[in-house]
């Protein structure tokens, strides 16, 4: 009989044991055997919480949104202008938390496994929209339009190009850099809006 109260728990420990085994091999291509080992349960358990690999691998992806989600809304409680609004979203992009290897090498893989399945890329679509809207929302009050616009998509740009080029070395994240890179080019931007 399964313990009342250990569903949350088991499946959260399936979604942490997913994304370490994602970090580890650096693709989807783990089993639900395997997630399950990770997470101490049996995969019969693995399959009843999520069914099948796919719900289990959508369920992570929308996890890591969640807490991203989470960390921008405190990131940015209580900042109003807009300059400091944008480097608390290039910040929180890159926190020990959200750009750790395990969690590179999923959105990676979420990345690839998006280009065949549509749950994926829905996901992949509202996490980009949501950048692009926290962007714009403080990039409107600094610039015009287009400029804001064409800003917006650079810095996007950055953000993921620098998770991809992260998860293709061998070498540990380095946040501190890829933030001062972002940041250069927003600062950048805004100085040629101000000459």
């Amino acid at each position: 009989m399964p313990k009342v109260g250990m569903e949350p728990v088991r499946r959260k420990a399936l979604i942490d044991a997913a994304i370490a085994a994602i970090g580890e091999r650096g693709s989807l291509d783990v089993t639900m055997s395997e997630i399950a080992g990770r997470a101490g349960v049996s995969a019969a358990l693995a399959h009843h919480y999520f069914g099948a690999k796919d719900e289990l691998l959508q369920e992570t992806m929308r996890h890591i949104l969640r807490e991203l989600g989470r960390d921008v809304a405190a990131a940015l409680h209580g900042v109003t202008e807009p300059r400091a609004r944008l480097t608390a979203l290039i910040a929180v992009n890159f926190a020990h938390n959200q750009f750790s290897a395990g969690t590179i090498a999923a959105w990676l893989a979420f990345y690839v496994e998006a280009q065949r399945s549509e749950p994926m890329r829905r996901l992949l679509r509202i996490y980009a929209r949501r950048l692009h809207s926290n962007l714009m929302d403080a990039l409107c009050q600094l610039l015009i339009a287009e400029e804001a616009r064409q800003t917006a998509e650079g810095v996007a740009a950055l953000i993921d190009g620098l998770y991809i080029r992260c998860a293709l070395r061998s070498a540990a994240p380095d946040a501190v850099n890829a933030i001062a890179l972002v940041e250069d080019y927003l600062d950048h931007k805004l100085s040629r809006r101000r000459n």
